[in-house]
């Protein structure tokens, strides 16, 4: 599984990225997380940060951020 965070670095950036670095351990699942901070490469899926994307689909972007349970959630739809 892959799952990108994407944001320039802001303090919400960084929430998401913890959120998902926490997802993933509580799920228990094998994944590779990658922060991606290169706005042309972020604006391929968004225009609006931060933003979560698995599997190479856009799960999340822009503020309020998901609860944990909610970023839990928006992975485990990409185990089916």
């Amino acid at each position: 599984m892959e799952i990108k965070v994407l944001g320039p670095g802001c303090p919400n950036c960084k929430k998401m990225e913890e959120l998902a670095k926490e997802a993933i351990k509580e799920i228990g699942v094998d994944a590779k997380l990658e922060k991606v901070s290169d706005i042309a490469e972020i604006m391929k899926y968004t225009m609006s940060t931060p933003g979560l994307v698995v599997n190479g689909k856009l799960k999340h972007s822009g503020k309020p951020l998901p609860s944990i349970e909610k970023v839990k959630a928006l992975i485990k739809e990409e185990m089916r």
